[in-house]
């Protein structure tokens, strides 16, 4: 199957990239799990929104005991979300209404029951012997290393068999590849090439910084916190964010290898990819060297904008920081994604600021310079689903829990129908549960209602599409209180000004004289301006284009 033909290689730049998570988007056959066959059914609600890609969390086959991010076969569909067919209607049908396809590529472990794990683990002779993180233990049987798992406890695991200890950064039915040897690099490669003849225009790439280890097996050395940081490895409650993670990941072999994938998919062109990076307080800087130069990534996208800060001089560290840090590279910026709370629930100060917070970020996030990716029901203004811990279904938060609850929270059943069963998401029981809560923001109670959310990111992504210098033009601050968050974004001599209060209260603005500008309204927004001054309400935003 061919991807449809696209004369402009640099799509993805400044494109707006939909993230649907299968498992919760929308069932077809009643057993309480999305699949494809669902996607391909609500395609067009995705394209009504105005984007330009769907990111497909993973559907390959998997035990699932991380939902997917746990593979067992790289190149099949797992039968819970339909077959190899499904998959091939689904991106015909997005192809066909002009969307782009781009797969989670989830590469830097495998699931203990992968047929290359089974092999490797069997004994320490066999042809794949080398292709997973093994070690001995120290003399008196204890982990080779201080490295810990981002799911809790250490990072390395026993087999009785090989009488050694395997590495895994994610759960213990999550080993760890060995990219320094030259085979998995091909074998992994071999299983994206697979995905590339079938048409896929993109892969996002679960934590692409974790690939290699080092060598040597070095201790990770504690953590000096950084208060300035705007991103961190975990959440305060994990002490794997105690470490200075200098040795476990974010190697420089790395850089070889992205360009590898770079080369490969630059055979086919009009291809993309998107790193997920993790990194701490060094993200930006591994974000500029794996985009800097044109031959590895084309983007990424770190956890910056993930946390609960919403204001606007959170907001401005991190674009300037990433400016100043990424030469020649592309970001991905995001609020939410199948990982965070839903950000409605982390910004709003109150539950009647919901609808309005949810307007003023899609106003934010579309005008910032960068592509930009949404989450399923974002566009719906949905909060945080409240679980007790008998219906968690999340690993991490199963075992953080009460303290973290996870991620099932943000992982709830999209909302179709209002009035229908499980809100028109499954006929049988779902996964996780719908919350009454959402049902009144499903998509039926909000399509074609003036002032709703989803109506508000419908106009509003049409508001960035007319406009090239909020697709891919330059960005400036202007120097402000920390209240307000003014810039501009310009490109072939349109100069168009955005002053964002992301505060709770009024806010005045003051232009300078020596700027002359005439109002644009933003959809939903259009605050009081005369003289220069412009007077913000709580959560809003002025738009207007410089003379």
């Amino acid at each position: 199957m061919a991807a449809p033909s696209e004369s402009d290689d640099n799509w993805w730049r400044g494109a707006v990239i939909y993230q649907v998570y299968p498992r919760s988007f929308q069932d077809t056959d009643g057993d309480g799990m999305g699949d494809l066959r669902g996607v391909t059914r609500r395609l067009p609600h995705i394209a009504s929104l105005g984007v330009d890609a769907i990111w497909l969390s993973p559907f390959f086959t998997s035990p699932q005991a991380d939902m997917g991010y746990d593979v067992s076969d790289y190149c099949d569909v797992d039968p819970m979300f339909g077959t190899l067919d499904d998959f091939d209607e689904m991106m015909a049908e997005a192809h066909r209404l002009g969307l782009k396809v781009i797969i989670d590529q989830v590469i830097s472990h495998t699931s203990d029951r992968h047929p290359w794990f089974m092999e490797s683990r069997s004994s320490r002779t066999n042809a794949k012997a080398d292709w997973y993180v093994w070690a001995d233990p120290k003399p008196d049987g204890t982990a080779p290393n201080n490295w810990l798992s981002i799911f809790g406890g250490p990072g390395w695991e026993w087999d009785g068999v090989r009488r050694q200890y395997y590495l895994h950064n994610f759960l213990s039915s999550q080993p760890d590849l060995n990219f320094h040897n030259p085979e998995v690099q091909e074998a992994v490669l071999a299983t994206v090439r697979f995905w590339l003849d079938r048409g896929v225009d993109g892969f996002r790439l679960d934590t692409a910084n974790f690939y290699f280890h080092d060598r040597l097996l070095r201790d990770n050395p504690p953590l000096v916190p950084d208060p300035d940081a705007t991103s961190r490895d975990a959440p305060e409650v994990n002490p794997y964010g105690m470490q200075n993670h200098l040795y476990d990941k974010t190697q420089p072999e790395n850089i070889d290898f992205l360009r590898r994938f770079r080369a490969l998919l630059d055979e086919y062109g009009g291809r993309a990819t998107v790193g997920e990076i993790g990194d701490g307080s060094r993200s930006l800087q591994t974000v500029a060297a794996y985009t800097s130069g044109g031959d590895k990534l084309h983007m990424c996208y770190t956890f910056d904008l993930l946390g609960p800060e919403f204001t606007a001089r959170h907001i401005r560290r991190c674009v300037e920081s990433f400016q100043a840090t990424v030469a020649d590279g592309w970001v991905c910026w995001a609020f939410s994604n199948h990982d965070v709370m839903r950000h409605v629930s982390r910004f709003a100060l109150r539950e009647a600021d919901r609808a309005r917070v949810a307007k003023l970020a899609i106003s934010l996030l579309a005008t910032l310079r960068g592509t930009i990716c949404l989450y399923q029901g974002e566009e719906l203004g949905l909060p945080e689903a409240d679980l007790a811990f008998e219906e968690l279904r999340d690993p991490y938060g199963i075992r953080f829990w009460p303290a973290f609850a996870g991620r099932d929270g943000c992982r709830t059943p999209m909302v179709w129908g209002s009035e229908l069963k499980n809100a028109g998401f499954s006929d049988g029981v779902p996964w996780l549960p719908v919350r009454e809560g959402h049902r009144t923001l499903a998509v039926d109670a909000q399509d074609g209602v003036e002032g709703s959310v989803l109506e508000h990111y419908r106009d509003t992504l049409e508001f960035r599409r007319r406009r090239p210098a909020l697709v891919d033009g330059d960005m400036a601050f202007l120097g402000t209180n920390q209240d307000i968050l003014v810039f501009t974004r310009e490109k072939d001599g349109d100069r168009l000004l955005f002053v964002f209060n992301l505060t709770p209260e009024p806010q005045t603005f003051q232009l300078p004289a020596t700027l002359v500008a005439e109002p644009l309204p933003m959809p939903g927004f259009a605050p009081p301006f005369a003289d220069n001054a412009i007077t913000l309400a709580a959560l809003d935003v002025f738009c207007g284009r410089l003379r």
